[in-house]
């Protein structure tokens, strides 16, 4: 295979226009095909920033188009059921998060694309956020010794939106603090959670935090916040022998809104007044932060889909974090742990 892989993009909104149209365009081997939007709007956009690119009514009309992938931007109660529409037309599909509502309908989702054998696959970008890979690395070099406390937090102070109410936190941001953890942690046994909304005319969840007790021993506290007006650390991370803090969120986001080309020079690089500081017995010292690279997925993706290898995310290693989400839920309505198992 010489030719670009046509990549069909459904949904033109934040998750489509700025994170996945970019990637998609700037990774060889990728060309961004079509896209499904019916937003007179968004459809204006398009022309003016991708001409050339069509925009179609629907997602039927795209299959019917001929892709050699789909990418599911769309509102995320769409995610299963437009998942299974490709898996049916035997089109391999990402799907962004969360992938699905509840464990069981993501395992019905790998269920019908092993059955067909057509790659499946979840945009957790946040995987390859710098300051997480950074964390990555010191987990993997025991920078810390053994770890017993893992702090995150993604908190900002924001209005609500009156075109688009609510804040739905848990899904939108702690679907990427858990499954962050719960990469560099393993399963979680217990969960604690509580949701509330704070902000006036929010008509969903804005305020979370969630506790998990990790099989393998670590505690994670886990914030999302949309009406904090100092943010906490972004990363805390205790462990026996040192203790990693870093600030502020990673810049890839804003890179990507600003029209920056992802993976070209200079891309995902902190600078030297964000990197974080390990304080050990010896001292206090900075930590370069690892370069940001969501480029990394779409890479991984185009190489998956021409040689049968790996996908960039195994949609199995997501199931625990919907676990986690859905004890959540169940946790801040009766105010007790509830056990994983």
């Amino acid at each position: 295979m010489t030719d670009d892989l046509r990549v069909g993009l459904a949904g033109y909104g934040v998750a489509g226009r700025t994170f996945h149209a970019p990637l998609i365009e700037s990774t060889p081997g990728l060309s961004l095909a079509a896209v499904v939007t019916r937003s007179a709007e968004r459809r204006s956009a398009l022309r003016g920033e991708r001409p050339g690119v069509p925009a179609l009514d629907s997602l039927d009309d795209l299959l019917r188009s001929g892709p050699d992938v789909v990418v599911l931007a769309t509102p995320s109660e769409t995610h299963v059921p437009y998942a299974l529409a490709c898996v049916e037309a035997g089109v391999p599909v990402v799907v962004d998060k969360p992938f699905a509502p509840s464990p069981e309908q993501a395992r019905r989702v790998m269920d019908a694309a092993r059955a067909r054998s057509v790659p499946v696959t979840v945009f957790q970008n946040r995987r390859w956020d710098g300051d997480y890979l950074t964390v990555r690395r010191l987990l993997a070099g025991n920078a810390l010794g053994r770890v017993h406390r893992f702090e995150s937090r993604w908190e900002f102070a924001a209005d609500v939106d009156p075109a688009r109410p609510g804040g739905g936190l848990l899904s939108e941001l702690g679907v990427h603090l858990i499954d962050q953890a719960v990469q560099a942690f393993g399963p979680a046994g217990g969960v604690y959670a509580e949701l509330a909304s704070r902000r006036p005319r929010a008509a969903a969840d804005d305020d979370v935090f969630v506790a998990m007790t990790h099989r393998s021993g670590v505690l994670s506290h886990l914030w999302a916040g949309a009406a904090v007006h100092e943010p906490g650390p972004r990363f805390r991370v205790v462990g026996e022998e040192g203790c990693f803090v870093i600030e502020g969120l990673d810049g890839q986001e804003d890179a990507l809104a600003s029209g920056a080309v992802p993976g070209g020079a200079g891309w995902g690089v902190a600078p030297e007044s964000g990197w974080g500081r390990l304080v050990t017995r010896e001292g206090s010292r900075s930590i370069p932060t690892e370069p940001g690279a969501y480029q990394v997925f779409y890479q991984r993706l185009e190489a998956a889909l021409r040689t049968g290898g790996d996908v960039p995310v195994d949609p199995r290693s997501t199931v625990d974090t919907l676990a986690v989400i859905e004890a959540a839920v169940r946790s801040a309505r009766t105010g007790q742990v509830v056990p994983l198992i």
